[in-house]
Parts: structure tokens; C-alpha cells; sequence
């Protein structure tokens, strides 16, 4: 600014610095999603498109900026995982650090606080999700126009302690869990007649397994069979040791997340049961495995662009964490 007699107004401004040796979670939710989704006729319980979509997002976002090398996401949430790169030793980053994976919709990422303050890092990150679910709709929904405006907040949390930010992120992934079988109960109940009354009702206090044998003995829908990426959310990883390459198996990277990563091992069979889809009210309790291949490729293809693996697996198992951190580590 130039030094002027108007130059006081700068006076105004205040710098909401982070603390030191804390972590970050910057964590992305959909603004009025129910409504936009509705409005795009999205399919219930999950769609799969919008899926890949903010998947697609969370990756430009992790390639814009090399300190985030771990994501997780689900819903339309994304959260972003950073810790202070001068803080700690690298070493130190290797095991224990990297149990602070990003939650439901979170990044990994490492940032000086001397540089960067509280709105810098929101601002920065928010805006470039959004821009990029926009930029990458057409791509996952070229037969459906956008119709209104997605938009989506954030927020920054800080944790002193690593133990606090696995718990977090062990939170956000059993909450998807816990959602998705809710929702996919909710949904087959709304299938079978109830109103929206009647199937909260009926959900009210009801356990995991209660809800589990609803489902397969009015459906025979296995809930543990369905796709991974519905149940465990979507977990980002940037390898900065090795090159990804979507196409080849026997990848080093790959294979190592063998045990973890169950996609589409265990699905449906090709032909959709007629009692488990409802196109007019768009409730599709059963997805083509073809269509969740597609879509697939299509995020690890460009995810491969920029060394990063993308994961349906638990990442509450501390095993997951000791495969995570020679992959992720400088």
C-alpha cells in the first residue's frame, strides 16, 4: 500500500497467527448440500459421481500445495491435516507425526506459522475447493448442467498432540460409517413404503446390528458387502518416495496397501435388483460395479498425475499408519 494519508486503515487489520508446535486440521464441509443435491438429482444414499467429484477436488487441492501429502474425505466434507515444518525434526514426522492422518475431508500439510496466519490457510484452501468442484463437475456429470452455486466453509483447528489428531480422524472415519448405515437403512425403509416420519422413528435407538439385519432380511442387502468408498471414505495419500502409476498392479505403492484397500473386491453382481432401485424417486441402494470402476480410474488417473494414492481402507488400525509413513515422509 502506498504510504498515503489513508495508509491508517491498516491499523484495523489483525493477524490471527497460529500457535507453534501444534497441529492443524483444516477441515472443508458443503454449504446447504441437501438442497444443491436434491436440486442435481443426486441418488440416495450415496452418489457416486459426487463422490469422485470432491475426490477429484481434494486432489487439486493436495496438488497446488506440496506441504499436504494426506487427505480423507467423505460426504461432502474434506479435511485438511498440516503440521509446522519447522516445529519438529522429520524424523520425528516419520511414525508418530503420521498418525495425524485428515479426516472426512482433510489434508495433511505442513506450514510455518511465520508465514502463514489462520485465514490465509482457510481462505486459500476453501476457495481453491471450491473453484475446483466446479472446474471438474462437467467431468463427472456431463449430462447434468450446474444449476446453482456450490459453496463450502471451513475451519481450523489446532491439536497439541499427535494422539489428539488420530483420534480426530479416527472420529470423522467411524462417523462415516455410522452415517452411511444409518442413511442406506433410511433409504431402504423409505423404499418400502414409510414416510420420512416413520423411518426416523423406526431408526430411533436402534443398534448396528438391528439395522444390519433389516437390511438383508428385507432386501438381502449385506451391509459389509457394499463398496468400500461408502463405508470407509476416501483416504489421499502423496507418495514422495515413489512414482504411482494407475495402470500398473504390481506397483510398489499399491501393493503394500494390499490388506487395507478391499475396493470392489466384494460387490454386486452386474444386474441391479429391481426391490433395491427406485429411478423415479432416485434411490439406489445397489451401484453398478462398472459405473464405480469408471469412476475410479478416472480419480486415480489423475491422481497418479501427481504421486498420490487414493485409499478405501480403515485408517483407525495402527497398521495403517505404519504403512502410511515411509510413503509420506521427506
Amino acid at each position: 500500500m502506498a504510504n498515503s494519508k489513508y495508509s491508517y486503515v491498516r491499523e484495523f487489520e489483525q493477524d490471527s497467527t497460529l500457535l507453534n508446535d501444534c497441529w492443524i486440521v483444516v477441515r472443508v464441509d458443503g454449504r446447504a448440500f441437501s438442497a444443491f443435491s436434491n436440486r442435481h438429482d443426486f441418488r440416495k444414499p450415496n452418489e457416486p459421481r459426487a463422490l469422485s467429484l470432491i475426490n477429484s477436488a481434494a486432489i487439486q487441492v493436495m496438488s497446488e500445495f506440496d506441504d499436504i501429502v494426506l487427505a480423507y474425505g467423505h460426504s461432502d466434507e474434506y479435511r485438511y491435516f498440516e503440521h509446522l515444518l519447522y516445529s519438529f525434526p522429520v524424523v520425528f514426522c516419520l511414525k508418530e507425526t503420521l498418525n495425524c492422518i485428515i479426516d472426512g475431508n482433510s489434508m495433511f500439510a505442513k506450514f510455518n506459522t511465520n508465514i502463514y496466519t489462520t485465514v490465509k490457510i482457510l481462505s486459500c484452501v476453501v476457495s481453491l475447493f471450491t473453484s475446483s468442484y466446479c472446474y471438474y463437475w462437467s467431468t463427472f456429470f456431463p449430462n447434468t448442467p450446474l444449476l446453482s452455486i456450490p459453496s463450502f466453509d471451513g475451519r481450523v483447528v489446532l491439536y497439541p498432540t499427535h494422539r489428539a489428531v488420530v483420534d480426530y480422524f479416527s472420529w470423522r472415519h467411524v462417523d462415516c460409517h455410522i452415517n452411511n448405515q444409518y442413511n442406506t437403512c433410511f433409504w431402504c425403509l423409505i423404499l418400502d413404503g414409510k414416510s420420512n416420519d416413520e423411518a426416523y422413528n423406526w431408526l430411533k435407538g436402534t443398534t448396528k446390528v438391528e439395522k444390519n439385519e433389516y437390511l438383508f432380511t428385507t432386501h438381502k442387502l449385506n451391509y459389509n458387502n457394499l463398496p468400500n468408498i461408502f463405508k470407509k471414505g476416501t483416504t489421499l495419500v502423496k507418495s514422495t518416495t515413489k512414482a504411482v502409476n494407475v495402470d500398473d498392479e504390481n506397483c510398489l505403492n499399491y501393493n503394500t496397501f494390499d490388506q487395507l484397500d478391499n475396493l470392489s473386491r466384494r460387490e454386486f453382481s452386474e444386474g441391479l435388483g429391481e426391490d433395491l432401485v427406485d429411478k423415479e424417486r432416485k434411490i439406489w441402494l445397489e451401484i453398478s460395479p462398472s459405473e464405480l470402476n469408471e469412476l475410479e480410474f478416472k480419480v486415480k488417473e489423475k491422481a497418479s498425475e501427481h504421486n498420490i494414492l487414493v485409499l478405501h481402507c480403515d485408517i483407525v488400525k495402527d497398521s495403517f499408519w505404519e504403512l502410511v509413513s515411509p510413503l509420506i515422509s521427506d
